[in-house]
């Protein structure tokens, strides 16, 4: 079979999207290609997900319609600068984090490039995708990328104005969450709980909210209300919260995220 998806970084979220994309059936094994500079990485991919593999990224250009950048922002040019782009039309796809629809244009010339940022529950298909086309993208390429996406999770169309937030709030969204849950735990640790006890009470807590609130449509601010009786012990530990800013904090994370994210696109 012909190579008809390349991916051009085989990192955790190259992985995580390919993982799923096979498992959905959107592609077979036979017809993916993935580029990664490191051997004991081609290796494992190869051998773990059946795909071919390559050291070479001119090779994925030259054989792939649909091509997937899952490389680091801060290596876009080095890895970009060095290819002959593809005579045939090709749908460039990247999840780099601040690299604008411009730079990607630039590299890519008339071709349809799609931005995307997803996040890394993409990993077990519960993940977010942003995406936004540029000038040459055609509604069907955008459905294409949505297809594609929709294999980690949860697919939303925003203006790219609006993408460097989207990276401060979910891309960068779960290193917040895995830090509450830590402090979660470690409290539950310093009130006597084992720590093996602290960690499932703590995950599953963060979890069935999550879905309450999105199986429910409920705002948080109501759930917060229904389980905050008066004189009650939830009152008492979100009064401690308030005092410690915990609020200003998480919206302070998202802001200096969404501007670190900027600064990448420069």
């Amino acid at each position: 079979m012909s190579v008809q998806f390349g991916i051009i970084g085989g990192g955790v979220m190259g992985e995580a999207l390919l993982s799923r994309l096979l498992v959905k059936g959107l592609y077979q094994p036979s017809a993916v290609l993935v580029s990664e500079p490191q051997p004991q990485r081609r290796e494992f991919l190869q051998a773990q997900y059946g795909v071919s593999v390559t050291g070479d990224n001119q090779a994925i250009v030259n054989a792939a319609p649909t091509v997937l950048l899952a490389i680091k922002p801060q290596v876009f040019d080095a890895v970009t600068a060095g290819l002959q782009q593809s005579s045939q039309p090709q749908v460039i796809l990247s999840i780099l984090a601040g690299v604008p629809i411009s730079r990607l244009e630039a590299a890519f010339p008339g071709q349809p490039v799609i931005r995307a940022m997803p996040n890394t529950p993409a990993t077990v298909g519960a993940g977010v995708t942003a995406l936004v086309g540029g000038q040459h993208t055609q509604p069907n390429h955008l459905q294409q990328a949505k297809e594609i996406f929709a294999a980690v999770g949860e697919v939303a169309e925003v203006p790219e104005s609006l993408m460097d937030a989207v990276t401060g709030l979910s891309g960068s969204g779960p290193g917040y969450v895995a830090v509450m849950i830590e402090a979660l735990i470690d409290g539950g640790v310093a009130v006597g709980l084992p720590r093996s006890i602290a960690t499932q009470l703590a995950i599953q807590t963060v979890r069935g909210t999550a879905e309450l609130l999105q199986n429910t449509g409920m705002h948080p601010a109501e759930l917060k209300d229904r389980v905050t009786s008066p004189g009650g012990t939830t009152i008492a530990g979100i009064a401690q919260l308030e005092q410690a800013g915990i609020r200003s904090a998480l919206i302070e994370a998202v802001r200096a995220a969404c501007r670190r994210s900027q600064e990448l696109g420069q």
